[in-house]
């Protein structure tokens, strides 16, 4: 059973992508080991798109015109999936959990089957947070782009259900050259709390900037802006700051499918540090696996895709998949967790 990923493994989110990578690719081979799904082994083939929309389109039209592949796996990033999705619709191919919590990926065709939490679903757990502990002042500065949008919009709209003060909310562009403005204009607002929709050089270039100007304000972001790399960079300019994350901890070995994550990390012989991004591809690859075995011993695309939107209240360990219609995701796992002074994650 051939399956095929384009997803960065170079480039600015190159860490992202390479995570979930070796997190799916541990979970299959395990999986393999094992005797694979009623005695087929899953081959995984992925193609590095280094976060370049013609790179993943280019990618696709390779896949899609190879009839040995059977589905789509975890492709990586909100433009490349907003590009390649009307390819992938038209082609009946099973595109499965792609990585973006845009709305885009959240269309109305079955072969498409999202598994994470959505922008929106993170943005409100985070208001909400904050209106429960007594926060009223809430600003919000978010990327110039789709997916900071999506969060203002989600953000927004929770303050307005939960009765709170509109935001303040300034934007930052892709490249960050605006970030310390947008940090003045926000510190000059003196908020109680800064819900961050950016991602990537904006967020260091923001929360440094920030840091400088209000250091005892809270922060809150989400999870695509709590990489390693990210807190690493931002080095004691992250400890405090308030992390949404999709998949639990990954040094929760409480939770069951942590305990089983890491036992298949450990047999993968992966050197780096497991991480809430390596968790998510091997969930995402567990859950292929299960749709796979329900498929049956000869499975069609068409039987695959039946499948997953089978797949109800299924839980893998502390971890719920259940799939309802193709606008939603099968997932609404949401937590926080905090940066600690070390670095590290914790709740």
């Amino acid at each position: 059973m051939r399956i095929a990923q384009s997803t960065a493994l170079t480039g600015p989110l190159g860490e992202l992508g390479s995570a979930m990578h070796q997190g799916a690719k541990a979970a299959f081979a395990l999986i393999n080991a094992r005797g694979g799904v009623h005695g087929r082994t899953i081959e995984l083939t992925t193609l590095d798109d280094a976060y370049e929309v013609p790179k993943a389109v280019a990618n696709t039209d390779r896949f899609l015109a190879d009839g040995n592949y059977f589905a789509l796996f975890n492709c990586m990033g909100t433009p490349m999936i907003e590009a390649m999705l009307p390819k992938v619709v038209d082609s009946g191919m099973p595109f499965f959990a792609p990585f973006t919590g845009a709305q885009l990926s959240r269309t109305t065709a079955r072969n498409v089957f999202n598994i994470r939490a959505s922008y929106a679903d993170e943005a409100e757990k985070l208001v909400q947070h904050l209106s429960t502990i007594g926060i009223q002042r809430i600003a919000v500065v978010y990327q110039n782009n789709t997916f900071g949008k999506e969060v203002f919009d989600a953000a927004r709209q929770s303050m307005d259900r939960l009765k709170l003060p509109a935001p303040t909310a300034v934007t930052v562009e892709n490249n960050a050259s605006d970030a310390g403005a947008a940090a003045t204009a926000l510190a000059q607002a003196n908020p109680e709390a800064v819900v961050i929709g950016l991602a990537g050089k904006p967020t260091l270039e923001f929360v440094k900037a920030f840091r400088a100007l209000r250091r005892g304000v809270a922060l809150y972001a989400l999870s695509v802006m709590g990489t390693s790399a990210t807190v690493k960079a931002l080095g004691a300019d992250a400890t405090g700051m308030a992390i949404s994350q999709v998949v639990p901890l990954p040094s929760n070995v409480v939770t069951p499918v942590v305990r089983d994550f890491q036992a298949a990390w450990k047999a993968s012989g992966a050197t780096a540090e497991p991480s809430h991004l390596a968790l998510e591809g091997y969930i995402n690859a567990r859950v292929f696996a299960e749709a796979l075995q329900r498929a049956g011993r000869n499975p069609t695309r068409a039987s695959f895709i039946d499948a997953t939107w089978n797949l109800k209240k299924w839980d893998l360990g502390g971890f719920e998949i259940n799939a309802t219609t193709p606008e939603r995701n099968a997932s609404r796992f949401v937590e926080l967790t905090l940066v600690g002074r070390d670095g590290r994650f914790i709740r």
